[in-house]
């Protein structure tokens, strides 16, 4: 396992220039380190408010900063310490045009953060999805390009690699019907929900042979929770769903015009990658100081061991969430004796190293956007009783080969407590003949933009190849906890 190290250059970035406190700051730090007692992103906090105010931490008899923190009280009453300003990188002035699909769906709060994040100074081009609105740093719906070795940890999103996956059967829609209870069991027997839910049986484990799990203590201590946690989902808006498939003729190679039975999940890299968000966001708004309106899209440098650690931190998540996935889909259909004739799927809230049209190497960071490159495909569901569509990328230039991830939300869950009625949402789950399990007030279809309309405004993207119509859902109940 390679060994976490703070380096005297992150130290002086903490505004400690004196020789002596450097040897002492260093010595605690990586020996915190060396023995699993806090990981870096702690150590490097109790650092920063050590340096402010080092009072507290002298207080603590066996404290493990009690000695530097009496050093930098003593040296300050002999006036010789000055703590030295960390630098603070400044917004461009000017604010770069960027294209945006579907400007009438998109709130203004949404077009604030954008207009934000294209000022950063590593910020090379950017969009925004028909579905965009209001998120913390780059906006749900918003794509950003940056410098080939820049990586923005909250422009990526808490819930890493949060995925769609579709399987088709060779089965007639109609079974949704005659088969509904059956198929009801299938996602009561191998779907698990909610914040920390785990399963004790699993049909894959191969992933965790990787080598990447005993890189770094970051990930290391985060293995079993993984294991445990493979083949589950979450809260919020994450299902597992029976549905109708209508495909075009010729649309889907291999498969024939009609309708099948098709089965739809939505989920992310779960407290794996929500724990290596929150580590390495913290770490980045350490080392990376920005005006206010901008903190939260502080980046990290991907030739230093913090950036390093966050990209196979990010493409591990991004593999466990894919097999999360794949877990639920291989169970259901060993159950259901019968193996899908086609698997389609694919993430956002994720970053890739791409090339520009004019060859620039950039990083793209896709939160809550789906990719588009040509000939790629796709998901974009629309919400529990208005259909989802698969989709063909156009490979558009100005969009950086993306697309939207869903309808986007209309509305905050608090304000759906407020403002929609259970009975409203009953009446519309009658209307679209949906049988939902789980769920509650703020997943209702009303909370969701027009599907159709983010569609229609971005018909330069994508190419609409099947039409997915939900009628079994499935999410995690109004008991359970919402996700951060």
């Amino acid at each position: 396992m390679k060994r976490e190290k703070i380096s005297n250059s992150e130290l002086e970035q903490l505004g400690v220039n004196d020789l002596e406190l450097l040897v002492a700051f260093g010595r605690v730090a990586n020996g915190l380190l060396k023995h699993e007692v806090m990981d870096k992103a702690t150590v490097l906090a109790n650092l920063e408010a050590l340096i402010d105010d080092p009072a507290p931490y002298a207080l603590k008899k066996n404290g493990r900063f009690k000695n530097i923190a009496d050093k930098i009280l003593e040296l300050r009453n002999e006036g010789k310490f000055f703590k030295q300003p960390r630098t603070m990188h400044q917004l461009k002035e000017e604010i770069s045009d960027f294209p945006v699909f579907g400007l009438q769906h998109i709130e203004v709060g949404a077009l604030a953060q954008m207009k934000t994040a294209i000022q950063l100074p590593i910020a090379v081009a950017g969009a925004l999805m028909p579905d965009a609105h209001q998120g913390y740093g780059l906006p749900i719906g918003g794509v950003l390009a940056t410098t080939a070795d820049t990586i923005i940890p909250y422009a990526v999103g808490v819930d890493i690699a949060c995925r769609m996956c579709l399987s088709i059967f060779d089965l007639p829609a109609g079974t949704v019907d005659t088969e509904k209870d059956k198929l009801k069991t299938l996602l009561s027997e191998h779907t698990h929900f909610g914040m920390g839910s785990k399963t004790k049986v699993h049909f894959d484990t191969t992933l965790f042979d990787r080598p990447e799990w005993n890189a770094f203590r970051t990930v290391k201590v985060l293995k079993d929770k993984a294991y445990a946690q493979l083949g589950t989902s979450g809260t919020g808006n994450h299902f597992v769903e029976w549905g109708e498939l209508t495909v075009s003729d010729g649309s889907l190679e291999g498969i024939p015009a009609g309708s099948y039975l098709a089965l739809l999940s939505h989920s992310g890299s779960r407290g794996f990658g929500g724990s290596i968000a929150n580590t390495y966001s913290a770490i980045a708004m350490q080392k990376t100081q920005l005006p206010k309106e901008a903190k939260h899209l502080a980046w990290l440098d991907m030739q230093t061991d913090e950036g390093q650690e966050y990209w196979i931190a990010m493409n591990l998540a991004g593999d466990y969430a894919s097999a999360n996935h794949h877990e639920i889909h291989n169970k259901i259909a060993r159950a259901l004796h019968l193996e899908p004739v086609m698997r389609i799927e694919n993430h956002h809230n994720f970053a890739w190293k791409e090339k520009m049209a004019d060859g620039t190497e950039v990083v793209v960071h896709r939160k809550g956007a789906t990719p588009a490159g040509e000939g790629v495909l796709g998901i974009i569901p629309g919400s529990m009783s208005t259909p989802g569509f698969v989709v063909r990328g156009k490979g558009e230039v100005t969009s950086l080969n993306s697309a939207s991830h869903g309808a986007g939300r209309l509305m905050s869950r608090n304000a759906a407590f407020r403002t929609i009625s259970k009975s409203a949402v009953d009446e519309n789950l009658l209307t679209n003949r949906i049988t939902l399990m789980g769920s509650d007030i703020d997943e209702a279809p009303m909370v969701y933009k027009d599907i159709h309309a983010v569609m229609a405004a971005q018909t330069e993207l994508v190419d609409i190849l099947a039409e997915f119509q939900p009628r079994i859902v499935r999410m995690a109940g109004a008991k359970e906890k919402p996700e951060d």
